[in-house]
């Protein structure tokens, strides 16, 4: 998994795995869901991240 920020689009950018996105969907205004071939979530994009995240820079990672 990788985590991206892109700080002049302001755009952050979750990717779950490296499968080629053959699909992408808008679930709700600014959250873009990219699918593979077979249905799966390949990754989240969040539209403009600085003002729906209080932190986009910040990641936390916690494993349970």
């Amino acid at each position: 998994m990788k985590v991206k920020y892109d700080k002049e689009a302001d755009v952050l950018y979750i990717q779950l795995n490296d499968a080629a996105v053959a699909e992408s969907d808008e679930e709700r205004q600014g959250i873009i869901l990219d699918y593979s071939i077979d249905g799966k979530i390949v990754g989240i994009e969040i539209l403009n991240a600085s003002k729906n995240l209080p932190q986009p820079t910040k990641v936390e990672y916690e494993v349970a």
